[in-house]
This record gives C-alpha cells, sequence and structure tokens, in this order.
C-alpha cells in the first residue's frame, strides 16, 4: 500500500484551536467483518489489534473525570471488541450519548444476534454506513453481498426501533465511490428515504455525506490511478472558510486502541504527533489536563474537512 503521508506535510491550511472537549472518539480496533475500499483505517478481518480492558477501564475514567458528553465508537467493527458491551454499559450508567458507528452487516453475522437489542436498550445512536441506496455500488465498494446483509441489518434495527421510536436514532452514511465531493446532504438524503422505504420497508432519521480522506486505503488508490494531486487540488478548490468553526476537532480528541490520544481520526491513522508534540501521549497521562484552546496538528488532508458542504463525523457542516 502506498503512504500519503510525504505529501500531506507541507501545507497552508489555516492554524485552528480547540474550543473545548465535548466528545470522546474512540477506537475500539481494527478487527472489521469487512474490508472497504475507502476505509481510512485499513480495517479488516486479518486485523488483531483490540482495546485492552485496562484501556477501556482508562476511557471510562477519562469520561468521568472531563464530565464528557458524548462517547463516539469507532473501529473496524467496534462490537467485535470483546469488551464492548461492558464499555457502553458503563459509560450509558454515567448519563453519556453513546455513538456507535455500526457497518450494518456485523448485525448478521454468527454470534452477535444481541447487538440489535442490547444497542436499544442502551438508547445507543447507531451511525450507520451505506454508501449507496444501489446494490451494485454497494458492493463494488465494499464487497460481495454488502448490501444485501446491509438491508437485512437495517430492518433488524427497525425491528427494534430504531428510525421510527423517539430517542433510537439511526442515522445512515453516504461516502463518494471515487475521486469527487458527495452531492448536496438534504436532497441525497430524500432519495435515500424515498428509495428505502419503497424499495426495502426501511426507515432511518438522517443521512450523513462524508468526504473520502486522501490517506491510508483510499489514498494508495489515488496514488497508485496517477489521481492524487487532481483530488487535492479539488479539495483546496472548493475550501470553505465559513466551515472552520464547526469542525469536530475544535470539540473532541481521538483515542486509538492503545489509549493514546489524537486531534482527530484521520491524525490517528496518519500516526502524527498530538498537540501536546510529545509523541504518543496516552489518556492515562491527561486526566486531569485542560485542553481548551489547545493547538490542533493541521496537514493538506484536512482540506476534507472543509471542501464544499464540509464533512464531519456528523456529515456536511
Amino acid at each position: 500500500m502506498k503512504d500519503t503521508l510525504e505529501f500531506l506535510k507541507k501545507t497552508d491550511f489555516p492554524v485552528i484551536n480547540r474550543i473545548s472537549l465535548e466528545t470522546l472518539q474512540v477506537n475500539l480496533g481494527y478487527l472489521c467483518n469487512q474490508q472497504c475500499l475507502h476505509c481510512h483505517v485499513d480495517a479488516g478481518p486479518r486485523r488483531t489489534e483490540l482495546m485492552s480492558a485496562e484501556t477501556v477501564g482508562a476511557v471510562i475514567r477519562f469520561i468521568k473525570n472531563h464530565k464528557i458528553k458524548t462517547l463516539d465508537l469507532t473501529g473496524g467493527a467496534p462490537e467485535m471488541n470483546p469488551h464492548f458491551r461492558e464499555l457502553v454499559s458503563a459509560v450509558r450508567a454515567l448519563g453519556v450519548h453513546i455513538i456507535d458507528r455500526c457497518n450494518l452487516t456485523i448485525l448478521e453475522e454468527a454470534g452477535y444476534q444481541w447487538l440489535a437489542e442490547f444497542l436499544a436498550d442502551n438508547n445507543v445512536e447507531v451511525v450507520a454506513s451505506l454508501p449507496c441506496y444501489l446494490e451494485e455500488n454497494v458492493n463494488a465498494q465494499r464487497g460481495k453481498n454488502v448490501f444485501t446483509n446491509s438491508i437485512k441489518g437495517l430492518k433488524r434495527l427497525n425491528v427494534v426501533g430504531y428510525g421510527k421510536r423517539e430517542g433510537l436514532i439511526l442515522n445512515l452514511v453516504f461516502n463518494p465511490q471515487g475521486a469527487s465531493l458527495p452531492p448536496p446532504q438534504h436532497a441525497l438524503e430524500q432519495d435515500y428515504k424515498k428509495v428505502l422505504l419503497e424499495q426495502f420497508g426501511v426507515e432511518f432519521n438522517h443521512l450523513f455525506t462524508i468526504t473520502n480522506m486522501p490517506i491510508k486505503r483510499f489514498g494508495s488508490t489515488l496514488l497508485s490511478k496517477g489521481i492524487f494531486t487532481d483530488y487535492m487540488a479539488l479539495l483546496k478548490r472548493s475550501h470553505d472558510a465559513g466551515n472552520l468553526d464547526s469542525l469536530m476537532c475544535r470539540t473532541q480528541v481521538s483515542v486509538d486502541w492503545q489509549g493514546n490520544v489524537h486531534d482527530c481520526d484521520f491524525n490517528q491513522m496518519l500516526n502524527l504527533k498530538s498537540v501536546f508534540n510529545k509523541g504518543k501521549v496516552n489518556l492515562n497521562d491527561l486526566m486531569d489536563f485542560d485542553f481548551r484552546q489547545t493547538p490542533i496538528v493541521v496537514m493538506e488532508h484536512c482540506y476534507g474537512c472543509t471542501a464544499g458542504q464540509g464533512s464531519s463525523c456528523g456529515g456536511a457542516l
């Protein structure tokens, strides 16, 4: 796999600082039942990196100490971490809102029949990947039979009340098929809702459109096809300074499977030094740290978050 890091270091992206710390985004490991082309984490079935019980305990203590409002769980497939249920139950008991970034097909895997009801019982918000409502496009990006199993997963979530009952939020995520920006989020959401309801009887709350980042697996594909420079030019040409105030890194930090803290999920995958410029800094060293006004490490890939409508883990800005 070709690395894009050297092409991202020299940048004129604006200097930004963190405003506060409200959200803790935690990567529970790179193990996943899928291996998607656009995955910036390079997750897959053969990955063995998983957060330990000890580090999960540190996450819970950090949330208590910093009075975190939202815990955002990612992977890989975060549900494949053996401590997933323990973490969710402990953090829900603290009154913290939890987001599970679910690939949908995990709901159909053997041994995960408990998942839909567990998420509903804990009022976990589900943010589910469905890069298109057309079977051919989804399978091309994510693998054979992924679309069929994703629809089955959505129906399973609908059965327990997601997308239908107040408090059980089900949001979907769209990623472009290639080196282009996402279309307008609201209009695409209406298309998704119409097709999924009419053809499959599926309901959901909102659609998030997220720009593909020029790093890891997707970045390597861009380099291999000789279009990395063109894609970066598109991101920079589409930069909207009005999106800077709403960037997700302004109010959150990202934690890797080993408990190390990064400015965002993308910086984590690039293994960049944190805001503290000390290399790897662990959660345990930051239990009493004041994150307000700390500088955020930026490189060229940050234009992916400010291009066009803007892009974050919560969709368009």
